[in-house]
């Protein structure tokens, strides 16, 4: 799997600082609604005021999937535009089915929210379509975070029975719940180590870790239900899957957005190869690796906080240090 468990750039000088304009308060809004963009309906709900930065959530996921993947944006700074990709939630999938239709149908709802441009946080499976929308809309992202993110060609892995059951019956899913509300250190420990290559050791110190820290545990725990694959995630899914496994080139050479790329090291979802690709091709990158870091380590990892801050100020135009 590859995710488990206001308004104008004022021209070029403006995207090289990051970006230019804000959103005013009216735009604060937690509720989900459809937009009608020129390339067919497609859900969001905007959390915050700010600057506007669009969240590309993984597969499966949904617009739930992204309101978490956001819960570290400053809310008094950024305006996150969180959306269901095709064939999720309330997104269907329509004909918007290979990675370019949907980078152009986010560049759509840009237009729907009169926006001549917005960052971009993309997740896992987002990344394809994050990376293309910098390809195809270069003036309309103002600079990109890519986390974990597929760049290349990607096969999932064979799931055995018990996962399939797990993640893609009712059953299943009522079941992770009950161990989440019961259980849930027996749970987190489940999370962390089906999406990092961990030692015992190291896979008992994350779950301490997460366990402590109440916004890590509950970003685990909320994390589990977005990435089931019932009948309203099951289409996207899917398609992802197929969609990815084609992938010949994104063209990352192409993308002229600021580019920071974050990896956990010990990622054995996405090969952590997927981020040192897209770091060494997209021009001038800047890739932050956190070591024995697992598929959630920018939300769970010891280093969690600075590397979430770091983020924050890429995505605001604030300069960075160095390093990866």
């Amino acid at each position: 799997m590859i995710l488990r468990t206001d308004h104008a750039v004022a021209g070029s000088c403006a995207l090289a600082c990051g970006f230019a304009a804000e959103w005013g308060q009216e735009t604060v809004t937690a509720a989900p609604r459809i937009a009608d963009t020129a390339l067919g309906p497609v859900e969001y709900a905007v959390v915050g005021t700010g600057r506007p930065v669009v969240v590309v959530h993984g597969s499966p996921g949904g617009i739930d999937a992204a309101e978490l993947m956001a819960g570290f944006l400053p809310p008094h700074e950024i305006a996150a535009v969180l959306v269901s990709r095709p064939g999720y939630l309330g997104t269907p999938l329509g004909g918007r089915r290979t990675i370019d239709e949907q980078a152009d149908l986010l560049a759509a709802l840009l237009d729907v929210l009169d926006l001549d441009g917005a960052g971009v946080l993309s997740w896992s499976g987002g990344g394809p379509a994050g990376y293309r929308l910098a390809v195809r809309h270069p003036e309309r992202v103002a600079a990109l975070v890519a986390f974990a993110a597929v760049s290349q060609a990607y096969e999932a892995r064979r799931e055995d029975p018990v996962t399939r059951f797990l993640f893609t019956t009712g059953v299943g899913q009522w079941l992770m719940g009950q161990v989440a509300d019961r259980a849930p250190r027996q749970y987190v420990s489940g999370a962390l180590s089906s999406e990092g290559d961990l030692t015992k050791e190291q896979l008992a110190a994350k779950v301490d870790e997460v366990m402590s820290d109440p916004v890590k545990r509950d970003f685990v725990l909320a994390l589990g239900p977005t990435a089931g694959r019932l009948r309203d995630r099951r289409e996207g899914y899917a398609n992802d899957l197929a969609q990815f496994a084609a992938i010949g080139s994104l063209e990352l050479e192409r993308i002229t957005a600021p580019t920071l790329v974050v990896q956990g090291a010990a990622d054995s979802d996405l090969p952590p190869a997927h981020s040192t690709f897209a770091a060494a091709t997209i021009p001038d990158a800047e890739l932050l690796t956190l070591d024995t870091g697992t598929h959630l380590a920018l939300y769970t990892h010891p280093d969690s906080a600075a590397a979430q801050a770091r983020v924050v100020d890429h995505l605001l135009g604030r300069g960075t240090s160095a390093g990866g």
